[in-house]
């Protein structure tokens, strides 16, 4: 696996925990159609919303926050995998979000950021 997947991974399971201790059910991780992948799908408890989550973990800021990675081509791609899903699992009557989750791997150190409705569906 390279460093960046592997990387990635780890953020994955590191978010994963962050949601199961704010109270989100993981329903599935790492949707994957023709139209794109998403990273986590949740519940979120205290309103009933399916959330979408994109995970984006970086070493280092060289390239910016992890989120302006998140550009209009990758949510472009999101919203189409979302479509899919839905129409897959027929929860058309269920509200829903899209979030955007940083992490940060820095000196031994993480940090999460949280980005509720990070992008509009």
């Amino acid at each position: 696996m390279y460093n960046n997947q592997e990387t990635g991974k780890i953020g994955e399971n590191l978010v994963c925990q962050f949601l199961k201790q704010k109270g989100y059910i993981i329903l599935e991780r790492n949707f994957r159609c023709k139209q794109g992948e998403i990273d986590i799908i949740t519940k979120d408890t205290t309103n009933e919303e399916i959330v979408f989550i994109e995970v984006k973990t970086r070493k280092s800021f060289l390239y910016g926050y992890p989120a302006e990675a998140v550009n209009m081509y990758k949510q472009k791609h999101i919203g189409r995998s979302i479509k899919y899903y839905i129409y897959k699992n027929r929860i058309q009557d269920i509200p829903i979000r899209v979030d955007v989750v940083e992490v940060i791997i820095r000196n031994n150190k993480v940090y999460i950021n949280h980005i509720i409705n990070a992008i509009d569906f």
